[in-house]
């Protein structure tokens, strides 16, 4: 029989036991081992059943149950303390507020974060991959470190899917429909208890809702938006069914969902709790860029602004990080759907379709006129902007550098901050457990114990990594037996499988997403050779390997498909596993019991990555390509780095940079984990993994990365959207006008003549030249610009490079908008140099002297 109805019937805890709620839902139990023993302690056995998740153990607890613990005296102690511990948690100032304290500059009160996806615990499945996983380490790490964040995303109720082998071992994908209230949510309710919602106008004149749940993380709301809601037709109700489920319309809807209906989340939670307004808005990658033009539309109705008045409020207070390096990755919607989603009826009230359109147009060198391009939106929304690790951060100033025409790649102005993983997801109970043992102080905290690994004996290190190898053998076992099953073989048929690993054995492990450049299969491009170096009988490897591919992606699931049927050799089967179903609970496992992390993407097309970075903090040395954080990192003690074999073709590139990973491992990586000292310890290996917990593990933390974006972008973008919208919008105002009489007028700029004085034949170091630029500014005032003279080192083609710049100061007017700018050029460098003069738009709220995109050379 099948159910008409379904109702939600929840635990009613005895008084005493009540903190057991609030520590259930909120999301710190993931990352605090102490919350997580509580529960546990109610029942080992429910607390396996129920997979570890807190909220599931309460609701399979009976009455009587309950009534039994509220009777335990030490056990309500424990939860009382419990819930003692979080509240001061959540209340205590952290680093936020001590360093807003020992400034004399003012802090933001709130911070919003924009992501399509949040990886943070496998009991709330809304995500895909890295980007997801990185946004949910981001929120975590700002709880920690108190910083005012909200979290804003989709409620997806099929999560992405599930990933299932069938007995040819091509994926198949299902999708279980999640139960919000049996998730650690809550719902947004008015104060009369009915549901909030949000809407949105859409095409035709029709109208999407939205319900909005709220995760908490810590001390960090995350909104979820969920238009499963029943004044929706079918379609928009299934409109955030699935994570990247969709194409065409439906993806671009779920992005006005995310940005458009995200911001109106943020307002009604404002109303709703009295939260503080966001000072400043962060697009966690391109999906996110329609909250811009919601906030545009706003300003546009209630502040009275002019669209180009709001776009310069909007860009100040705005952060874009890009996460992809390769242009097939960027979301592209075509003009006439836009059209179609942003005109008549649907349009936002003050933001015109042609000045939308101008926003996400490709009107440069290769672009295309007939598309709309979410990164580029994002970086003409944010006046800041970054890449995520410092080789990403160069590769995307070569991406979009058709946006700054006129600039040298190098200021394009698109930073980089480099990835990190929150310590307290990824690092094993086992390897806190250890340096609590040997090192003082909080291992847990933002600090953690990375500058103190050489007080922890490495015996105890190498008897650890052994723990963590047999725990990841039994994990291995266990899912691969599952897999087996799902695939048609009996029990009969999977003895083999208590064969399957061993925890003697150097363990090598491989994750990730499976798209083409990841390169999941370049480890079989020698089979024989693959298979000689794991079944060698005195120094054996041992592989673990997970992965998903897209369910559109056919090509992804072929690379499945072969890895799998070359791990179901019976010659091999025991020596390498490929796992379905990668997902945190798994990474969990795989990540401390592994020796070796491999990464073989195609350079550069790895943005940053941070599988490696997990591993690393339990105790493995990396093996990769010089791509992502790894190029930035690596200082060859703390693993390998394989080599590229740039300029070739595709295919030879494989086959060197297969031959050479093989190289590594025969020659480097095996002899160093299995060379022992008499007491059977690999001295060096330790060696480099006391290096690299040491010099790593403070780099790879996410509380690094989080303090890097809120010195480094938060806090100037609150300040800079502070003066763009102080006295009524005064600054904006301003620099709007400035902006629109500069472009206007910036035809009529040009470098009308140079003259240097004090050039010796001979010049020498320490000498100076006396610069005088004769520029014609037109209509224009000499504060409208900045001139500059540019010195550095001159190549054959006079192309300057280390280059530095100083400003030309004004120093006389002529008739005919003509004007002299002079400065000092002192040489302080040898060699081959050359020197130029430009002028540049000048106002002191641009971030950057190539934010508006203007530049005149003297050629």
């Amino acid at each position: 029989m099948k159910a008409i109805r379904r109702l939600h019937v929840r635990t009613v805890l005895p008084e005493t036991l009540a903190p057991l709620h609030q520590l259930a839902l909120n999301l710190r139990w993931s990352w605090h081992p102490p919350t997580l023993d509580l529960f546990e302690s109610i029942d080992p056995q429910k607390w396996q059943l129920c997979r570890r998740e807190p909220l599931t153990m309460l609701s399979l607890l009976s009455p009587a149950e309950l009534e039994r613990l509220a009777g335990d005296a030490e056990f309500v102690q424990r939860v009382q303390e419990a819930g003692a511990g979080l509240d001061r948690y959540l209340t205590q100032d952290r680093w936020y507020q001590r360093a807003a304290q020992d400034s004399t500059e003012a802090f933001g009160s709130a911070y919003a974060y924009f992501s399509p996806e949040f990886g943070l615990t496998a009991a709330l499945p809304q995500y895909s991959g890295g980007l997801g996983i990185l946004a949910g380490d981001h929120l975590k790490s700002a709880s920690d470190l108190g910083v005012p964040i909200v979290g804003i995303g989709l409620f997806y109720k099929s999560g992405y899917f599930r990933q299932r082998l069938n007995a040819e071992g091509w994926q198949q994908e299902s999708y279980p429909v999640l139960d919000p209230d049996d998730l650690p949510l809550a719902l947004l309710r008015e104060p009369d208890g009915t549901p909030s919602v949000i809407s949105l106008a859409m095409p035709g004149g029709s109208r999407l809702d939205a319900y909005v749940w709220r995760a908490q993380v810590g001390r960090v709301p995350l909104l979820l938006l969920d238009s499963d809601v029943e004044t929706n037709d079918a379609s928009k109700r299934d409109l955030t069914d699935r994570l990247y489920g969709g194409g065409g319309d439906q993806r671009l809807q779920q992005e006005m969902l995310l940005g458009i209906g995200g911001v109106r989340a943020l307002r009604l939670w404002s109303r709703l709790t009295g939260a503080p307004e966001p000072d400043v808005y962060h697009m966690n990658e391109g999906h996110a860029g329609f909250q811009g033009l919601e906030r545009i539309s706003e300003l546009t109705q209630s502040a009275g602004l002019s669209f180009d008045e709001a776009l310069r409020t909007v860009r100040a207070s705005t952060v874009f990080t890009t996460h992809t390096p390769v242009p097939a990755g960027i979301d592209r919607f075509g003009v006439n759907q836009m059209a179609q989603h942003f005109g008549g009826s649907a349009q936002l009230p003050g933001v015109a379709l042609s000045r939308l359109l101008q926003l996400g147009a490709e009107n440069y060198e290769g672009g295309d006129a007939n598309v709309f391009n979410m990164a580029v939106m994002g970086l003409r929304l944010g006046q800041r902007a970054n890449g995520v690790s410092q080789l990403h951060g160069e590769v995307s100033r070569g991406m979009f550098k058709g946006l700054w025409p006129g600039f040298d790649q190098a200021e394009v102005p698109i930073g980089s901050i480099t990835n990190g993983v929150h310590a307290g997801t990824w690092v094993d109970r086992k390897v806190f457990d250890l340096a609590s043992e040997f090192i003082n102080g909080d291992v847990l905290g933002s600090g953690g114990p990375w500058g103190h690994v050489d007080e922890v004996p490495t015996d105890r290190i190498w008897a650890t990594k052994r723990e963590l190898r047999e725990q990841l053998v039994a994990e291995t076992r266990d899912r691969l037996r599952k897999s087996m099953r799902a695939r048609g073989s009996t029990s009969a048929e999977l003895g083999w499988i208590e064969d399957v690993l061993d925890p003697d054995i150097l363990t090598i492990g491989f994750a990730r997403r499976v798209p083409t450049y990841k390169r999941l299969t370049l480890m079989l491009r020698d089979p024989e050779r693959l298979a000689k170096i794991l079944l060698d009988e005195e120094r054996p490897v041992q592989l673990v390997i997970a992965g998903k591919a897209h369910p559109a992606d056919d090509t992804g699931k072929r690379l499945i498909q072969e890895m799998v049927r070359f791990t179901d050799d019976p010659k091999l089967r025991h020596r390498i596993v490929f796992l379905p179903n990668y997902d945190i609970a798994m990474a969990q496992r795989l990540y401390p019991g592994c020796d070796v992390w491999l990464n073989n993407p195609l350079r550069p097309f790895e943005a940053c990555g941070t599988s490696g970075m997990k591993a690393a903090l339990n105790g493995a040395l990396n093996l990769s390509i010089l791509d992502g954080w790894w190029d930035e990192w690596f200082d060859g003690e703390n693993g390998w780095a394989i080599p590229t074999a740039d300029g070739v073709d595709d295919d030879r590139r494989d086959e060197l940079e297969a031959s050479a990973l093989y190289d590594l491992l025969e020659n480097n990586v095996v002899p160093t984990f299995y060379d022992t000292d008499e007491a059977g310890l690999p001295t060096r290996w330790l060696e480099m993994i006391t290096h690299t917990l040491g010099t790593l593990g403070p780099k790879v933390m996410a509380d690094r990365m989080v303090q890097d974006y809120t010195q480094n972008l938060y806090l100037p973008a609150a300040r800079a959207g502070w003066a763009v919208s102080e006295n009524d919008h005064a600054g904006a105002r301003d620099l709007a006008a400035s902006v629109e009489r500069i472009r206007a007028g910036w035809p009529s700029v040009r470098v009308e003549h140079l003259d240097a004085e004090g050039v010796s034949d001979t010049p020498q170091v320490g000498e100076s030249v006396r610069v005088h630029a004769y520029v014609a500014l037109g209509d224009l005032a000499p504060q409208d610009v900045t001139v500059q003279v540019a010195f550095g080192r001159a190549s054959e083609t006079d192309e300057l490079t280390d280059v530095e710049l100083s400003v030309l100061q004004h120093v006389d007017s002529y008739d005919g908008g003509k004007h002299r700018f002079d400065g000092e050029l002192e040489l302080s460098r040898t060699g081959s140099l050359g020197w130029t003069v430009r002028v540049l738009p000048a106002h002191p709220l641009l971030a950057s002297d190539a934010e508006l995109g203007l530049v005149t050379n003297p050629f």
